[in-house]
């Protein structure tokens, strides 16, 4: 059974699918954390499915690099096998992701390696794309531009707004994060780096 830490900053809706996802018999992954860098929204998701959680509030630490070395020490105290970036808004500080690399996953609104950063669903809109997508990829020390896993398109309409499109893309995210972390867990997808 695939263990898995989720990293959260917002509302966690990824996460509440991947708990949904894990809560059936036959998914062979379950979530054994929940933390975030913030008081975050998401984190009433963890306590209704009984999930421990933590937070490393990121403005409690002088710099990145320690607030990175706290995340990982209470990372390491559940040893997931996998962590997945569910909407956590920080960059994780390059001595992070080398300790846990390629075992982080993250999902971003586009599809990638079209609109990397944190407005990527406002960065279509603006280049006026007819599709746009969304991406499931291993975490490296880029900016989104890890190994993809999975990604899909999805298009543009013309009366989108950023959260008109934001919110059609956010299912076909959930959706691939969950079959990811599955294919992962059954061995079917090896992680690279």
């Amino acid at each position: 059974m695939l263990t898995v830490a989720v990293l959260i900053s917002g509302t966690g809706s990824n996460l509440r699918a991947l708990l949904e996802a894990a809560r059936l018999p036959d998914f062979p992954a379950r979530i054994v954390v929940v933390g975030a860098d913030r008081d975050a929204e998401g984190l009433a998701h963890a306590e209704e499915f009984g999930i421990p959680s933590f937070t490393v509030p990121f403005r409690a630490y002088d710099d990145r690099e320690a607030w990175g070395e706290e995340l990982g020490r209470r990372l390491d105290g559940w040893s997931p096998d996998l962590i997945v970036l569910s909407g956590l808004m920080r960059l994780l500080p390059g001595s992070l992701v080398a300790r846990y690399s390629p075992r982080i996953v993250n999902t971003h609104p586009a599809y990638l390696p079209e609109f990397p950063g944190a407005h990527g669903v406002r960065d279509a809109l603006a280049a006026g794309v007819e599709q746009t997508g969304a991406s499931v990829i291993v975490v490296d020390d880029g900016i989104d531009s890890g190994p993809i896993l999975a990604q899909e398109r999805i298009p543009v309409m013309p009366d989108d707004t950023e959260e008109t499109l934001h919110e059609r893309i956010k299912p076909v995210e959930r959706r691939l994060l969950i079959d990811v972390v599955r294919r992962i867990a059954t061995g079917e997808l090896a992680l690279t780096h």
